[in-house]
């Protein structure tokens, strides 16, 4: 019987991913967390062969700050990231802490509990594709990899002098770029623009959690 956590703030993906594990044979459901704030102390009590975790959460840390310090705890607990956050940053970082899997909520390649099968199995799952999300008058994978660096440093809030600073790159080439993007989408400024970005997970600027592609 293999022992799985539940992590996800939102109760409707909890109760889903809960009447997944409770649904299928050979696993037993411990934990329906809302947070991953007190996952280490449940690792220190309790057998655990695997976490079910979203990377955003409202409080505390996030999923993918909560898999490291799971990996340095036991590096043999299996994890799968879950997300609905297309954001091309988690992928990557996911990949460096050691995840063994990631599933996409909305976009779903394979069911989940397939996922979970091949995971405990010894195979890595990952998503072939990126979701294609539409922002504007384009989609996603329309922005350049240098302008997504951008977008992501401008949904922080950051002037363009802050960016050029961040990515080592001048005040020209980020107005060039803020410039380009307000082009393709159509929208009137920057601030509708980072605003937009945020909100559709395209890009989250969160240092903790995403690093630059």
């Amino acid at each position: 019987m293999k022992n799985v956590i539940v992590i996800d703030d939102q109760v409707m993906s909890r109760q889903l991913f809960e009447s997944i594990i409770k649904g299928a044979e050979g696993y037993n459901l411990l934990f329906a967390l809302d947070s991953a704030d007190l996952l280490d102390v449940y690792l220190t009590k309790y057998t655990v062969d695997l976490i079910i975790m979203d990377v955003v959460m409202q409080t505390g840390i996030d999923g993918l700050t909560a898999s490291e310090k799971v990996k340095k705890i036991n590096p043999d607990i299996k994890i799968i990231i879950v997300t609905s956050m297309p954001e091309v940053g988690y992928i990557k970082r996911a990949r460096e802490i050691g995840v063994e899997s990631f599933w996409y909520k909305e976009v779903q390649e394979a069911p989940l509990l397939e996922v979970i099968e091949r995971t405990m199995k010894g195979e890595s799952i990952y998503p072939g594709v990126i979701p294609k999300i539409q922002i504007g008058d384009i989609f996603s994978d329309d922005f350049t990899d240098a302008e997504l660096l951008v977008l992501r440093e401008l949904t922080t809030g950051a002037s363009n002098q802050e960016i050029a600073d961040k990515l080592f790159i001048s005040v020209n080439t980020v107005r060039t770029h803020v410039t380009h993007m307000l082009e393709k989408t159509g929208f009137a400024n920057r601030t509708e623009l980072a605003i937009e970005a945020r909100l559709s997970g395209i890009v989250i600027g969160d240092r903790k959690v995403v690093n630059d592609i």
